[in-house]
């Protein structure tokens, strides 16, 4: 019997391990719930080991590094037992970046740069191992160099972040290529490298040709479980396919990612895919960002039968806001057929949005928007009525 399908217990009634794999297990439906397990536990005289990371990864992975911070110095007294050196290091910096990001830039630096020493060292070992044919070391070297290589790249995507979220592409371009001669063969160092080149298509032709060569690389590794990589990734190749006018390659990936939702429909007949839809979603949006509003909308409305979720919703209503916008500003001047079109639509999503969250809320926050107006089906109202207010002008 799976641990989710026991009778509900307490937190007092659970032996501290089944409770840390609960509260690990329960993150992705219901982190809240997890939190607090975790949180329990680490009052009590003991606790498993990994308790402590745990709790402050996760609230850095959900952007509550504040808390992290709080809980870091309410336990500091237990840090040297229970987080290596290195691990304290990257939490203090990620920790600080919220107040100080140049210093914390400085900190994941020395890091990366102790990182990059230990692996450079490794990877001439294993150089001269083979070489010697001492094939056993050699391999336990390759182990170890790959041990390393995981703790560094989350150092590594620390410092990238830092610029991207300054939407300064080029420097976190320029960081993850100082990193390439060490985690070049690394999927989250491509499929991040892949993302930059993807945004920086503005310079030229030629960096949606650098970001199709990395998603390409991984969709190849990943051929036979192609849904294992993130509908952003396949969405962002097709949409590089068809701005390059590759268009035959985009529909090979795209009937190849609908084939494999369609068979794992009927292995996992409950569980929802909408890779196939946000490609759909991605390259309609790509359409009304050209001007050409008829396609992309049909193409957004075909792409959300039956696959109407939070996540779609987003990628959906860009497009009727963006829509909106421009005829509002008289920059457009769409056809009634169009208007028509989206209404009838939106009232679709009135009818089947009711239970379905407009936007996903970060667990722990005390202000939360309003039930009723956190939904699919309020949104849909409220842009159906400045459809209709744009039909009266």
């Amino acid at each position: 019997m799976a641990l989710m399908d026991m009778p509900p217990r307490t937190e007092e009634e659970l032996d501290s391990v089944t409770l840390h794999n609960i509260a690990l297990v329960s993150m992705e439906s219901n982190p809240t719930e997890g939190f607090q397990k975790l949180h329990y536990l680490l009052q009590q005289d003991s606790f498993p080991p990994e308790t402590f990371a745990n709790l402050l990864l996760l609230y850095i992975s959900y952007g509550y590094e504040e808390r992290a911070a709080d809980v870091l110095a309410e336990n500091f007294h237990i840090h040297e037992e229970y987080l290596s050196e290195d691990l304290f290091k990257f939490l203090e910096a990620v920790i600080i970046r919220q107040t100080s990001p140049e210093e914390a830039y400085q900190r994941l630096d020395c890091l990366a740069v102790d990182f990059t020493t230990k692996l450079r060292k490794i990877s001439k070992m294993v150089k001269d191992l083979w070489q010697n044919h001492n094939d056993k070391e050699a391999k336990e070297a390759v182990v170890e160099y790959d041990r390393i290589v995981e703790k560094y790249i989350p150092v590594l995507m620390q410092q990238a972040s830092i610029y991207w979220e300054r939407e300064n592409y080029p420097q976190v371009r320029q960081i993850l290529e100082q990193a390439r001669e060490t985690v070049e063969d690394h999927d989250v160092w491509k499929m991040n490298l892949a993302h930059v080149f993807f945004m920086e298509h503005r310079k030229s032709e030629d960096m949606f040709c650098l970001a199709i060569s990395l998603y390409e690389q991984l969709v190849k590794k990943n051929f036979d479980n192609i849904l294992s990589m993130t509908a952003v990734a396949l969405a962002n190749l097709c949409v590089s396919y068809v701005l390059i006018q590759h268009n035959e390659e985009a529909e090979i990936l795209m009937r190849k990612v609908e084939k494999e939702e369609e068979l794992s429909a009927y292995v996992q007949p409950d569980k929802k895919l909408f890779h196939h839809c946000i490609i759909n979603l991605a390259i309609g949006t790509l359409y009304c960002s050209k001007g050409n509003y008829e396609f992309g909308v049909s193409l957004v409305v075909k792409s959300l039968q039956k696959k109407l979720d939070t996540d779609t919703w987003y990628y959906a209503k860009r497009c009727f806001l963006s829509l909106i916008e421009n005829a509002a500003r008289r920059l457009i001047t769409p056809p009634d057929e169009l208007l028509y079109q989206c209404l009838v639509f939106l009232e679709h999503c009135e009818v089947y949005g009711q239970n379905i969250i407009a936007q996903h809320e970060a667990p722990l926050d005390q202000h939360r928007l309003h039930p009723g107006q956190n939904t699919v089906t309020y949104e849909a109202r409220l842009m159906k009525a400045l459809i209709l207010k744009l039909m009266e002008l």
